[in-house]
């Protein structure tokens, strides 16, 4: 059976390295030399002293290739921790979005309305528009914004990913 027989599975990976120059990029390029597209890409700091920080990768790909993958980030150098979250077990996932919708009368109404369901706050306003700030999981916001592409959708700016596991485990 081989790699291309498995199906491809959405992976969300968190992994730990050093703060340094041109890390980013090794760590992409991994993905981009077996054509693996990365889906969300995200960075922070997480130590005090701004050494460590987390990269939260999510992408899709066979379980082989996934695992080949984490076992070369495992031989990076400055990587601490390669963890697949949707492997490991329970885990949280959240994303930030700015969704900027226009539109004046009812359809306003309406956006403000579902904005108000979604628990998403308004962050920016003008007679024309308005721009809601919405967090949650990726289903949530996809959601969210394809109800306000029908009512004046004009620009979306999403963060990406963060992941960690539930529980007191900081793995």
């Amino acid at each position: 059976m081989g790699a291309s027989d498995h199906p491809s599975e959405r992976h969300v990976l968190n992994v730990i390295v050093d703060n340094e120059a041109g890390i980013l990029a090794k760590i992409a390029g991994l993905f981009t030399a077996r054509g693996y597209n990365i889906d969300s890409l995200t960075v922070a700091d997480i130590s005090e002293d701004h050494a460590v920080s987390r990269i939260t990768v999510v992408t899709r790909g066979p379980e082989p290739v996934i695992d080949q993958i984490r076992a070369q980030l495992e031989r990076l150098i400055p990587v601490h921790k390669v963890i697949d979250l949707t492997e490991h077990g329970p885990h949280v996932e959240r994303e930030l979005a700015l969704v900027k919708v226009a539109g004046k009368g009812e359809s306003r109404v309406e956006a403000l309305r579902i904005a108000e369901l979604f628990r998403a706050n308004v962050v920016d306003t003008t007679t024309a528009s308005f721009v809601f700030e919405l967090t949650g999981s990726p289903a949530k916001l996809d959601s969210f914004i394809a109800l306000m592409r029908e009512l004046g959708l004009v620009e979306v700016g999403r963060s990406g990913i963060v992941g960690m596991m539930r529980g007191a485990d900081q793995d």
